[in-house]
C-alpha cells in the first residue's frame, strides 16, 4: 500500500492529469464499443470499472486501463454469434486466467521481448490510432478539420503562456465552447452513441452454467487474456524506461486479472493497459495512482452527472487530442537514427510495425517481432570460429563459440584431418557446449581422427584435458 504522502504527493498536477487523461479515454471506450458490437456504455463502464480497480491492485502508478482495441477485435464474433451475456462470461473468465498467470509468475517473460520489438509496437499503435480518428472527418464539413487543425495549435502553444493548466483539457473546454457558441454545425459524442446515466448492477452472466458454454468462451477468453497480458505488460516496460522505474510484473497481471473479472459482473468487457493513455497521463506529471483514481472517478462523473455535457463536446475535438497523443508516443528517433541504429534491431521494428498493420492486429505484430528476434539470435549464436596452430608435430585447433545443434556440426567444415602424422589437438576451453547433439557431434569428430590413427586430445572448460 502506498502511504498518504505518496499518494497525494504534488496532487494538483495528478488531478489534472487524470482528468485531461479521461477525457482522451472517452473516444477510445466509443470505437472500441462499436468495434466489439456492444453499446458504448458497456466500453464506458469497463474503462470505469478497470480504472477504479486497478488503482488499488495494479503494480503500476499512473498508467491507464481500460477498454482496448486490440481486445475489441476478438469480441466481435463470439457478441455477433452467442451474444452480450456470453461477452461477459468470457471477460470475468479472461480475468481468472490473468490472475493465475500473474501467480505463476509468467511476467518473467516480458525480459524476452526486445526493445525493438517495444518500439515497433509503439509505432504501429500510433499509426492505428492517427488511422482511427480519420473516421471523425468522414461526411464532415470543413469547420470539422478547422476545429482539430486549431485544437493541435492550441494543445502545443499552450504550454508556453501557461504549464498548470494541462493543454489538452484547455483546448477540449475552449473549443467546446467555441462551437457553442458559433453554433458550428459539427459531429458531437450524442451524435455517434446517446450515453445513459444509470450505474451497472452486480450479476452473474445470464448463461448456462454447462461445459457447452465453457467450450465456446474458453478460446476467447484465452486470446483475450494472452493479448492483454502482452500489451499491458509491453505499456508497463515502456513507462518503467520512461520514467526510469521499476515495477513489479506479476502484481500487474494480477491487478488487471481482478479488473477484468470485476468488468465482467458489472456488465463490461475485457480491457488491458493503454499506451498512449498512459504516456499522455505520465507526462502530464500523473505518475502516481491518484491521477489513476481521478480519471476514473472524472470518467464516471461525466457519465452519471455531466452527461449532457459530455454529449455536446465536438469529436472532432477529441480527434485532434488524439492525435497530439499519435505525434508523442511515435517513437520518431526510431526513424531519425536509422542508419546509426543496428540493421538487425531495424528490422526487428520494421517487421514488428509492418506485420501489425498489414494484419491490423498487435499481437501478431509483437508475435512477429519476437520470432524474428529468436530467428537472429539462433543465427548469431551459431557463428563459431575456428583457428589453427602448429607446434612442433602437434596441431592444435582452437574454437570460440557456443556449440549446439545449430553450430556443432559446422566443427567438420572448419577443422580438416591432417595427411601425416601429425598429433591433433581439439581446444573447447574457450567454447561452450549446449546440448547432446553437439556432444555427439564432438565425439564423431574424435572417431574420425581416430579412424585415421592420429593421436587426438581433446580439452574442455569443464574438466581439462581428455585423452
Amino acid at each position: 500500500m502506498l502511504g498518504k504522502q505518496s499518494f497525494f504527493s504534488n496532487w494538483k498536477v495528478q488531478v489534472l492529469a487524470g482528468i485531461t487523461t479521461s477525457l482522451a479515454v472517452i473516444p477510445d471506450s466509443l470505437a472500441f464499443s462499436f468495434m466489439a458490437g456492444v453499446h458504448p456504455n458497456v466500453g464506458f463502464y469497463t474503462s470505469i470499472i478497470i480504472l477504479l480497480v486497478i488503482t488499488v491492485l495494479g503494480a503500476r502508478g499512473g498508467m491507464i486501463s481500460a477498454s482496448a482495441g486490440s481486445m475489441a477485435v476478438l469480441m466481435t464474433t463470439l457478441v455477433a454469434g452467442h451474444g452480450l451475456q456470453y461477452l461477459f462470461a468470457a471477460t470475468i473468465l479472461t480475468g481468472l486466467l490473468q490472475l493465475a498467470m500473474g501467480l505463476l509468475r509468467v511476467g518473467r517473460w516480458m525480459n524476452f521481448v526486445s526493445r525493438a520489438v517495444v518500439t515497433g509496437f509503439i509505432n504501429a499503435l500510433a499509426i492505428f490510432i492517427f488511422m482511427a480518428q480519420l473516421q471523425n472527418f468522414r461526411g464532415q464539413p470543413w469547420g470539422a478539420f478547422a476545429m482539430a487543425g486549431v485544437t493541435l495549435v492550441i494543445v502545443f502553444l499552450f504550454p508556453r503562456l501557461n504549464k498548470t493548466i494541462p493543454s489538452p483539457l484547455f483546448a477540449v473546454v475552449v473549443m467546446s465552447v467555441a462551437a457553442w457558441a458559433f453554433h458550428i454545425p459539427l459531429q458531437r459524442v450524442s451524435d455517434v452513441a446517446q450515453l445513459s446515466s444509470a450505474l451497472p448492477g452486480f450479476g452473474l452472466p445470464q448463461v448456462p452454467l454447462t461445459w457447452e458454454t465453457f467450450r465456446v468462451i474458453l478460446p476467447y477468453a484465452l486470446s483475450l487474456a494472452i493479448v492483454g497480458t502482452t500489451e499491458t505488460l509491453l505499456t508497463q516496460d515502456f513507462l518503467d524506461k520512461l520514467t526510469s522505474e521499476k515495477t513489479d510484473k506479476n502484481k500487474e497481471i494480477r491487478g488487471q486479472g481482478i479488473a477484468n473479472a470485476a468488468s465482467g459482473f458489472f456488465g463490461g468487457m475485457a480491457g488491458c493497459a493503454l499506451v498512449a493513455e498512459s504516456v499522455l497521463n505520465v507526462k502530464l506529471g500523473g505518475k502516481g495512482r491518484l491521477s489513476m483514481l481521478t480519471a476514473g472517478l472524472f470518467l464516471l462523473s461525466l457519465v452519471l452527472v455531466f452527461g449532457s455535457v459530455l454529449n455536446y463536446i465536438p469529436m472532432s475535438v477529441l480527434a485532434g487530442v488524439m492525435i497530439m497523443i499519435c505525434v508523442q508516443i511515435f517513437d520518431w528517433g526510431s526513424l531519425k537514427n536509422i542508419r546509426r541504429i543496428p540493421k538487425s534491431e531495424t528490422t526487428i521494428m520494421l517487421t514488428t510495425m509492418v506485420a501489425a498493420l498489414l494484419t491490423h492486429d498487435l499481437a501478431i505484430g509483437v508475435f512477429a517481432g519476437v520470432l524474428l528476434n529468436l530467428v537472429l539470435f539462433v543465427v548469431q549464436m551459431s557463428r563459431i570460429h575456428v583457428t589453427s596452430e602448429r607446434t612442433g608435430t602437434t596441431l592444435t585447433y582452437a574454437v570460440t563459440g557456443h556449440l549446439f545443434f545449430g553450430s556443432s556440426p559446422m566443427l567438420r567444415e572448419k577443422i580438416e584431418l591432417p595427411s601425416d602424422e601429425t598429433a591433433v589437438t581439439i581446444d573447447l576451453s574457450r567454447a561452450s557446449v549446449w546440448d547432446h547433439y553437439a556432444e555427439r557431434d564432438i565425439e564423431s569428430l574424435l572417431d574420425d581422427f581416430r579412424l585415421q590413427k592420429k593421436s587426438v586430445r581433446l580439452i574442455r572448460k569443464e574438466s581439462g584435458a581428455i585423452s
